[in-house]
């Protein structure tokens, strides 16, 4: 359990980082390397002992400027999906998720903003996308529970949305995990260019 609260602290130390950084390009290369080497060194690595061994480094795509947004969270229209759902995991059970509303992505759709409604909170924005090279399960974009947080004046009702971060969930890497994966709300019939591909080593 003290490997898993070490894991946790670093991955908010990285977010923290990546929120101070100068330039969102030099937060995306901090944040492609602080992956790196937890992936690669870290017990608290989702990746098998095999696939530890062949490790050379997560696909990532190159930074595209354009696939980060400032965007305001807005009230769900009516009758446009649940509010609510729960997604059923092995290590932590069911899951319960309440949605606080959407943010629009100009030339690419709308995503659902969840709240995990748990012990903890925090928001949780997933997407799955139409390209052939990323996880067909989705990815994850915010968790903040788990520290994934890219910032953005919340006060403001606002959220930085940078879809080059997009990450594989831990289920990506192992069938020894069970993750909470993206909703009907947040599923794009585009294909997104950035963030992290399709993972050789599951």
């Amino acid at each position: 359990m003290l490997d898993l609260l070490d894991w946790r602290r670093r991955v908010a130390a990285l977010y923290a980082d990546v929120r101070s950084a100068g330039s969102p390009r030099t937060a995306h290369d901090r944040w492609r390397r602080g992956r790196d080497d937890l992936f690669a060194h870290h017990p608290q690595s989702p990746l098998t002992d095999d696939a530890r061994a062949a490790f050379t480094g997560l696909p990532v795509a190159p930074y595209d400027p354009d696939l980060r947004f400032d965007v305001a969270v807005e009230p769900a229209p009516e009758g446009a999906g649940p509010d609510a759902w729960t997604a059923r995991t092995g290590s932590d059970g069911d899951v319960p998720f309440t949605r606080v509303g959407v943010v629009r992505l100009p030339g690419l759709g709308s995503l659902d903003v969840w709240w995990l409604a748990s012990y903890g909170g925090g928001i949780f924005l997933p997407v799955r996308d139409a390209a052939p090279d990323t996880y067909g399960g989705g990815r994850y974009v915010l968790d903040t529970v788990k520290g994934a947080d890219l910032g953005g004046d919340v006060r403001a009702g606002r959220l930085v949305v940078d879809l080059n971060f997009a990450y594989n969930p831990s289920c990506a890497y192992s069938p020894a995990w069970t993750c909470p994966l993206p909703p009907a709300g947040n599923t794009l019939t585009v294909a997104l260019p950035g963030g992290e591909r399709t993972p050789p080593y599951a």
